[in-house]
């Protein structure tokens, strides 16, 4: 018996639409790379998307869709989750009685009726067909409309006390002429200030202007995922990247070399710092902004999310008169917030506090914070070398990059100094096998390493969207729990609404894995133990992997299965 897609290649020849010979071709490929037949005949060219929608169509029975000329109600589309329908490349078309048109790509993707299924599991789901380019242009204009309903929200909201202002520090010093060069391009600048306006409003840790041939992309990253919006015109593209530069006090005139700058803004009474950072592409300068809203910064150890006895372990570590203590994670995951509160909870009259950083992010009173340049030569290892003759009790070194700096903080943590720095490895016991790798001696870690952290960031459920469900089994078991232990346990995912943008999350929290060094750990090290053999230790002696800590919050229903799986990745 023919597969399914033999019979639609079969429907394409019988209608002059392929050739036997391309068709013998794909099969030969496909015995050789693998992969699906009907995909390797798009691919090549073959056939193209809507003669393959209409094949599709006449061996199921179905009449085929044109979503262009489709007017579809909002609530309808939203009756399918945006991550779903985005992934699957399906959209809900209609919905009559318990009954929910679809229309898909791929009809026959059964993970992804299955999971609609799951989660709309009072409606019977009937698929249709389209073409995936037709699905996803259908997605990004219900996306775009309903952002711009966004933005002019903001504009009604937007009054008096909203203006974004420019703060006017000596460093951030804007220049008049430029400003009056610009002041005939009003609506430009009050675009750049509601897209600043919405980002603070949304909680954005990251702006994204990104141009292409014939449009402009504007996109937020909010909890750590992208999220896109309206986009301005791409007509007004090369205005926005001139007020954005000027703003940041670069050179407009330059649009062939990557710049770099900062400037600072007051809204609604408080002061945001954004760093901006654009790069030349094929089709003009892409933007993006880091938002550095100090209001929103946790810099209160408490309150991180820590069970009592984490907690316990890492200020024993902190209040350690010397020694040094590494935070470890990817870019992003808040290993600087994590240190910044350790900053914070430190900050006594009598301790003096230096820190180099690339870059200073948020600055705070009582410590002398000092930004790394290496183009002058001020780098982690010099500005380290200088700090130490500052008589300082405390050092943050923003990162550990190389041999030179980690020789010099290991001796700073020797010589009676509380060091605190960042590794980029992916478990707490990597930090310690990577300090070797850069060539630091064993007995020299033992004697300075105080504990090394692992860290990353998982969303909140929202709470106000809140909702228990049934956590399948074989989920349980990939996370190696008992599923009749954890059936009296109950998990939680957001079903989304208005206040979390119907993502079901609202905010992010840190889960750590925290090692502190041992006499039995400082023994393995001196001889040489892998990561693998300490982390086992670790483990033996209470240590909570990332991916442990994580479903302890998912347990609290603080955040989802699915979220520790996103982030602790293939963490076991």
């Amino acid at each position: 018996m023919k597969s399914f897609g033999e019979r639609i290649a079969d429907t394409l020849i019988a209608d002059g639409l392929l050739s036997e010979e391309q068709l013998n071709a794909v099969v030969e490929v496909q015995k050789k790379q693998g992969g699906r037949l009907l995909k390797l005949l798009l691919e090549r060219g073959f056939v193209t998307e809507q003669d393959m929608m209409v094949s599709m169509g006449k061996c199921l029975g179905y009449q085929p869709l044109t979503l262009s000329k489709m007017h579809v109600p909002q609530d309808t589309i939203d009756l399918i989750p945006k991550d779903m329908a985005q992934s699957y490349k399906m959209v809900a078309i209609a919905c009559l009685g318990n009954k929910l048109f679809v229309a898909m790509a791929d009809p026959l993707n059964v993970l992804a009726l299955d999971d609609l299924r799951r989660a709309r599991p009072n409606m019977e789901i009937v698929p249709l067909i389209s073409t995936e380019k037709a699905v996803s242009d259908f997605l990004n204009n219900a996306i775009n409309t309903q952002a711009a309903g966004g933005i002019n929200e903001i504009l009604k909201d937007v009054n008096a006390s909203e203006e974004v202002e420019l703060a006017k520090d000596k460093d951030d010093e804007i220049n008049l002429d430029r400003l009056v060069e610009s002041s005939g391009e009003a609506p430009v600048i009050k675009l750049v200030n509601l897209i600043l306006v919405q980002a603070v409003k949304d909680r954005a840790s990251d702006i994204h202007l990104e141009p292409f041939e014939k449009s402009l992309r504007l996109r937020y990253r909010i909890d750590g995922m992208l999220y896109d919006s309206a986009a301005p015109p791409k007509s007004l593209q090369a205005a926005i990247t001139s007020r954005i530069k000027i703003m940041a006090n670069l050179d407009i005139a330059e649009r062939r070399l990557p710049q770099d700058g900062r400037f600072r803004i007051k809204l609604a009474g408080r002061e945001v710092d954004l760093r901006i950072s654009v790069l030349p592409t094929v089709h003009g300068e892409k933007i993006v902004m880091r938002v550095l809203d100090k209001g929103s910064l946790n810099l209160n150890l408490d309150h991180f999310g820590m069970d009592p006895e984490d907690l316990q372990k890492f200020k024993n570590a902190i209040d350690a008169p010397h020694g040094m203590m590494l935070m470890t994670g990817p870019t992003g995951s808040g290993k600087t917030s994590t240190l910044y509160a350790v900053l914070n909870y430190l900050n006594k009259e009598d301790v003096n506090i230096v820190t180099v950083e690339d870059p200073v992010e948020y600055q705070m009173v009582g410590i002398n914070q000092v930004q790394v340049k290496p183009e002058i030569g001020l780098t982690f290892a010099g500005g380290l070398r200088s700090i130490l003759r500052q008589d300082p009790d405390i050092v943050m070194v923003g990162e550990i990059r190389d041999s030179e700096t980690a020789d010099i903080a290991v001796k700073a943590a020797l010589t009676g100094h509380l060091v605190l720095s960042t590794l980029h490895t992916n478990d707490a016991p990597g930090a310690i096998t990577r300090l070797i790798d850069m060539g630091i001696e064993p007995f020299l870690i033992t004697s300075s390493l105080l504990m090394a952290c692992a860290q990353r960031l998982v969303r909140k459920v929202c709470p106000h969207c809140k909702e228990s469900f049934q956590v399948p089994p074989e989920t349980l078991q990939r996370f190696g729990l008992n599923p009749d232990d954890a059936s009296n346990k109950m998990f939680y995912r957001g079903h989304g609404c208005g206040r979390c943008k119907d993502t079901g999350f609202l905010g992010r929290m840190a889960i750590l894995e925290v090692l502190p060094a041992s006499n039995a750990l400082k023994e393995q090290i001196l001889h040489n133990a892998s990561a693998a053999v300490i982390k086992n230790l670790a483990l033996q002696e209470g240590m909570k992997t990332l991916r442990a800590a994580g479903i302890e919050k998912a347990k609290a229903g603080l955040t989802t299965i699915d979220e520790i799986l996103r982030v602790t990745g293939t963490e076991e």
